[in-house]
């Protein structure tokens, strides 16, 4: 088995402070930074922000003329 295998996760539930339970969350592009895409888990039962994920991409730069 290589390294790579596992590099990338993720998360289907996560713990909700308002709820006070771990629960289902929704993953939601946030920004599109220049070293990657930044994504939001929010609580799929309040809609409260749970935690985000920064995913590291080698994109090449665009170049405007």
């Amino acid at each position: 088995m290589t390294g790579e295998t596992y590099r990338d996760f993720d998360a289907t539930e996560l713990f909700c402070p308002r709820c006070k339970r771990s629960l289902p969350v929704r993953k939601r592009l946030l920004l599109i930074l220049p070293d990657g895409d930044k994504y939001d888990y929010t609580c799929s039962i309040c809609g409260a922000s749970v935690g985000d994920k920064l995913v590291h991409t080698k994109k090449s730069p665009v170049r405007l003329t």
